[in-house]
């Protein structure tokens, strides 16, 4: 004998019809389908043996398989805080802002303390072997957080610390101009002659047409900007605090993570950069030097000179 349909389920087929008869759709032709295809299965869905494909370690050390695996997660997670950068357009009001915030600075979180497996996690004179047949390519070169970057921020916090004061005003027309000047391309030149390397060649004739184009974007669209266009009201302690955690994140913690792991594989001669495709990791990655802020406004003048200070002696030269 036929079952019969529940009325939760004819009340679910009712708005089935209703919703594939707006699009001139046969409900009927949809519900044959059904039968014919087969359940989801977790593998399918996440692509897991495509994922797992991805691998393809260029020399025999085993250790290079951590190395690419732990590039392609941090990707992952860039790609993560991209997805809640995006839904931040707009005018965002206070509660996004730190509903989305708090989710960035979950996902800075997991991957800073996950740095322990490239910090110790390798064994160093595999690293320093495998590392050589991999030049010029450098994580400097990850497009997802050099747009993080841009999008956290008004476009003068991000150039060298030479020139953002005479910037800070700056408008949409000034933007080519400003690129030229943001920090990172000073992180990739030659020690001897100044001239860019390979590893910024190349990075610029893959990404620069799109990051300038973002910059654009984000004009108007930063995080910085948003928390500018808040009522002082509205202006709470705990978004205030999210919003230095992500700066601390992003600006401290991550690049001293990167620094620690260079510490720990590479000569600490600063001609010795070979391994990092070029780039001058001891100028580059300390915050001191570089003094990144996202967001000067919500520190201190005594925390903005000690900025990045206290992790160094404490992460790196084990001084309290």
């Amino acid at each position: 004998m036929p079952q019969e349909f529940s009325d939760d389920i004819l009340q679910k087929l009712a708005l089935l019809q209703a919703k594939f008869a707006a699009s001139g759709q046969d409900l009927g032709a949809y519900l044959e389908g059904l039968l014919h295809a087969d359940y989801l299965t977790y593998w399918d869905y996440i692509q897991l043996d495509t994922l797992l494909s991805l691998q393809r370690p260029l020399t025999k050390f085993p250790d290079e398989q951590i190395f690419i695996l732990y590039h392609q997660v941090t990707e992952l997670y860039f790609k993560l805080v991209l997805n809640e950068l995006d839904q931040l357009d707009g005018t965002p009001s206070a509660a996004d802002l730190l509903k989305r915030v708090g989710r960035i600075n979950r996902y800075f979180s997991a991957l800073t303390d996950s740095f322990g497996v490239m910090v110790d996690g390798m064994d160093p004179d595999q690293f320093l072997k495998f590392r050589m047949a991999l030049l010029p390519a450098s994580g400097f070169q990850s497009a997802q957080y050099r747009k993080i970057e841009i999008r956290c921020t008004t476009f003068d916090r991000l150039l060298h610390a030479d020139f953002r004061a005479a910037h800070a005003e700056h408008v949409r027309s000034d933007l080519p101009e400003l690129f030229e000047k943001i920090y990172w391309k000073s992180g990739a030149v030659e020690l001897s002659t100044g001239d860019k390397t390979l590893t910024l060649k190349q990075f610029e004739a893959k990404y620069g047409e799109e990051l300038l184009a973002w910059a654009g974007h984000c004009m108007d669209h930063n995080l910085r900007a948003a928390w500018r266009a808040l009522p002082e009201a509205e202006r709470t302690e705990p978004l205030r605090e999210a919003f230095r955690t992500l700066d601390a994140f992003v600006n401290v913690h991550w690049p001293l993570a990167h620094y620690r792991s260079a510490v720990r594989y590479l000569q600490k001669d600063p001609a010795d950069i070979a391994a990092t495709g070029g780039t001058n990791w001891q100028k580059y990655l300390p915050p001191r030097f570089q003094q990144r802020v996202f967001f000067p406004e919500l520190w201190t003048p005594q925390e903005l000179e000690e900025w990045g200070k206290s992790w160094v002696k404490r992460e790196v030269f084990g001084l309290e």
